[in-house]
């Protein structure tokens, strides 16, 4: 009988312990343990963040923070924090949750649209991805990056095609940089290094061009003639005298900082600089700004004909009038002129 008690004890002590056992097991590991309404919240790790600071951020996310402290320090987190972002569901367990956040780094959506500088661009990704903006700057500016790639601060900005692109979060600054370049390799397939082999420029030579063809004109279905009336210039040896070159060149003096310039004029023709295209045969040294890859199609595949001039349209804004002679241009030019007076506009 006294040995019957006493296993009758331990079972029931065993049960206990059971009970205990599971209650831990699923207060800790089971049950739901997130507090928000939504269906998903995201925390984005830092490179080097402990977990004191996945903790700070998951705090008003849980209802019981002590809990998933155990949990993690059990499945031996605490010593394996891994930087990105990471999605939390409604009703997660605390070990739903630590599974997310140890290898379900998401990816994000990083676009960029025709940004005028590489500063502009370091800007614009360093609002998408932890990278800061100084650190891309370094990184796009690198010298030996560059000169190894066959680019230079000038046609730098090239490198970058504007799209959409999918990065993780935590990505760092050479390693957006070294990204965009593969994207810049891959998009000049055989195809299109054929293409810009045969009408005798390089790939930086073509975005070059690119860049004034999409300053001219934004409308995809006259970029093609736009392209076209420059590749005839630079066959024959004229001048580009490309209006937005000008302005460009012109915003780089503190004199037009902050300005807006609607009206090219001759004082803005004499500026000296290399990217004056009315004072200096050939290709401005780089980009004026990152055109879309339907402007670097565009001079890929130009036009052909014999129009040597082009005017904005006064009667279609936005598109251009075309002439093969200067005396039909003027005329155009005239039109537009007394146009752009009517509106009030002299400079």
């Amino acid at each position: 009988m006294y040995i019957k008690k006493i296993l009758w004890t331990l079972a029931i002590l065993g049960l206990f312990v059971s009970a205990i056992f599971a209650y831990f097991v699923y207060n800790a590991m089971l049950r739901p343990n997130t507090a928000f309404n939504n269906d998903k919240a995201y925390i984005y790790i830092p490179t080097g963040a402990n977990f004191d600071d996945v903790a700070n951020q998951l705090e008003p996310l849980l209802n019981d923070l002590g809990s998933f402290h155990t949990l993690a320090k059990q499945k031996k987190y605490i010593d394996n924090v891994r930087p990105g972002k990471y999605a939390i569901k409604k009703g997660m367990s605390n070990n739903d949750i630590i599974n997310s956040i140890r290898i379900n780094n998401l990816p994000v959506k990083v676009s960029f649209n025709n940004q005028v500088s590489l500063e502009k661009l370091a800007g614009r990704i360093a609002n998408q991805i932890e990278a800061d903006s100084l650190s891309l700057i370094e990184a796009m500016k690198d010298a030996d990056f560059l000169n190894k790639n066959n680019f230079n601060e000038a046609t730098a900005l090239g490198m970058y095609l504007p799209n959409s692109y999918e990065f993780f979060w935590n990505t760092s600054a050479n390693g957006f940089r070294d990204r965009m370049l593969k994207e810049f390799n891959r998009f000049w397939n055989e195809d299109r290094t054929n293409k810009a082999h045969e009408i005798g420029l390089s790939p930086n030579q073509v975005i070059t061009l690119a860049s004034i063809v999409y300053e001219e004109s934004k409308q995809v279905n006259e970029q093609l003639r736009i392209a076209g009336v420059y590749m005839n210039r630079l066959k024959i040896g004229m001048p580009l005298q490309a209006d937005p070159t000008i302005k460009f060149a012109a915003y780089q003096l503190p004199k037009y900082k902050n300005t807006i310039i609607k009206r090219v004029l001759n004082v803005h023709k004499e500026i000296e600089s290399p990217y004056n295209t009315y004072k200096r045969l050939g290709l401005p040294p780089g980009l004026i700004t990152m055109p879309d890859i339907s402007a670097i199609d565009a001079v890929l595949n130009f036009e052909k004909h014999k129009f040597l001039y082009f005017v904005a349209d006064a009667e279609r804004l936005g598109y251009h009038k075309f002439a093969r002679t200067l005396s039909e241009h003027n005329k155009n030019a005239r039109e537009y002129h007394r146009y752009l007076s009517s509106q009030g506009i002299i400079r």
